[in-house]
C-alpha cells in the first residue's frame, strides 16, 4: 500500500490513493483537478523516500469533491465579576478532496484505479468429520 505525507492549509496528513479528505478550503471549482507539490515522504511497497524538507519530484494529484462548511464552534467568552459576556460561532470552510494518484518523478507509483479492493476471503468448507 502506498501513501504519502502531504501538507495543505498548514496541516500534514497522510493521504491514499482513492480516499477522500476534508482538507481547509481550496479556491478551484469542484471536479476539477487539483496538483499537491508539498510532499514530505512517500512510501510504496517498503520503499521510504523522506525529503529534506520536500521530496524532489514528487506530487499528489487529487479532485476536488466539493466545498462545504464544518461542524460550528462556540467562542464563549466571559469574565467574571464584570458582567461581560460575548458567544460567537464559526463554522470552517472545508474542501473535500479525493486523492487520484501518488506521482514520483513524473510517473504515478500509486493511483487510485489499481488500488486493490478489499477481498472477502472465501467461507471454509465446513467439514463434518472434524468432529470425530
Amino acid at each position: 500500500m502506498a501513501y504519502a505525507i502531504i501538507e495543505t492549509g498548514g496541516k500534514q496528513l497522510r493521504v491514499e490513493p482513492g480516499r477522500f479528505y476534508d482538507i481547509e478550503l481550496l479556491h478551484v471549482e469542484p471536479d476539477s483537478k487539483v496538483s499537491i507539490n508539498k510532499v514530505f515522504l512517500v512510501h510504496n511497497n517498503g520503499e521510504v523516500t523522506i525529503g529534506q524538507p520536500l521530496v524532489e519530484g514528487a506530487t499528489v494529484e487529487g479532485t476536488v469533491v466539493r466545498h462545504f462548511r464544518g461542524r460550528k464552534v462556540l467562542v464563549y467568552k466571559m469574565k467574571p465579576k464584570k458582567k461581560t459576556r460575548k458567544k460567537r460561532g464559526h463554522r470552517q470552510e472545508i474542501t473535500r478532496l479525493m486523492i487520484d494518484s501518488i506521482n514520483l518523478n513524473g510517473s504515478a507509483i500509486a493511483s487510485a484505479e489499481a488500488a486493490p479492493a478489499t477481498e472477502t476471503p472465501a467461507p471454509e468448507e465446513s467439514t463434518e468429520n472434524a468432529a470425530e
